[in-house]
């Protein structure tokens, strides 16, 4: 069976970043034991990783690089924000590199870091830790089979077995 979508499929990967000089530095990697399960064709990956893995087969092996374009945009200098020091009362002022999990008004969630923090304020990058980067996949497949009505109608996979864990 080969990667189609309404799939749902299973597979390792090992991700790097590519920096301006050329040199890769690694960033993660899934095991056997703990995969990344999906399905396809539905937005839950970026589009480009998507098309890179169109059409393998379980067992199939591929390595690419996303462009910063083509994954998650460029570095916005703008994407920027300054949180009172008020909102942290509670839990004490977060230390610099730290990783907030932030909902904006809409209710989406997102995470931002933490770069400076001040008495009055703690200055908060909106950007996706990934923005501004090429990454550089290196993918087998594992396994692929046929979503289940269930997963179509949530719009996600329950695990490489169809059941999810409760």
């Amino acid at each position: 069976m080969a990667i189609e979508n309404n799939n749902v499929v299973t597979l390792n990967y090992i991700l790097h970043t590519i920096e301006e000089n050329g040199e890769k530095t690694f960033v993660e990697q899934t095991t056997t034991e703990n995969p990344l399960t999906f399905l396809y064709g539905v937005g839950m990956m970026l589009p480009k990783f998507e098309e890179n893995i169109s059409g393998l087969a379980e067992g199939g092996k591929i390595s690419f690089d996303l462009t910063a374009a083509d994954a998650y945009g460029e570095k916005d200098d703008k994407a920027i924000a300054q949180l009172p020091a008020d909102m942290f009362k509670e839990t004490g002022l977060p230390p610099v590199g730290e990783v907030l999990p932030l909902q904006d008004n809409q209710g989406n969630q997102f995470r931002a870091v933490v770069v400076e923090v001040t008495p009055e304020a703690v200055i908060a990058d909106l950007n996706h830790p990934m923005a501004g980067k090429t990454l550089s996949f290196e993918i087998e497949i594992l396994n692929i089979r046929p979503a289940t009505e269930e997963e179509l109608s949530h719009g996600h996979a329950h695990g490489a077995d169809g059941t999810e864990a409760h």
